[in-house]
């Protein structure tokens, strides 16, 4: 059975630092964008930050220069890493992922289940 697998939340102080992590595992054989999305209570799911297979990042605006992604192709994970954390990027991380578990070079979306980050002194 193919899944995404978040770990690494957690209760973090302003201006703190807390990394996430996401593995893909089962069948799997290739795996092309890899991202992390937050929702916040009552807000819609958006974006936080893609890498493509080729390693070419996009961040939301309001991450850019504190959130760093990077992924490892070897073991099939990506992981957030976030610094200068604020309340407002309290929310549930959620992992994404496009993943190819056919090898017929079609991807289809995955998702994890949701890691909580609470940002608060």
């Amino acid at each position: 059975q193919v899944q995404l697998v978040e770990s690494g939340g957690g209760l973090v102080q302003p201006g703190g630092s807390l990394r996430v992590s996401c593995a893909a595992s089962g069948s799997i054989f290739s795996i092309d964008r890899m991202a992390w999305y937050r929702q916040a209570p009552g807000e819609q799911r958006v974006l936080v930050a893609s890498i493509t297979s080729s390693d070419i990042t996009n961040y939301a605006d309001s991450v850019k220069g504190r959130f760093t992604l990077s992924r490892d192709n070897a073991k099939n994970t990506v992981s957030l890493q976030m610094n200068s954390l604020k309340p407002e990027d309290t929310a549930v991380y959620f992992c994404n992922a496009d993943l190819d578990i056919m090898g017929w070079g079609i991807f289809r979306t995955y998702w994890g289940q949701g890691t909580q980050v609470t940002v608060s002194s």
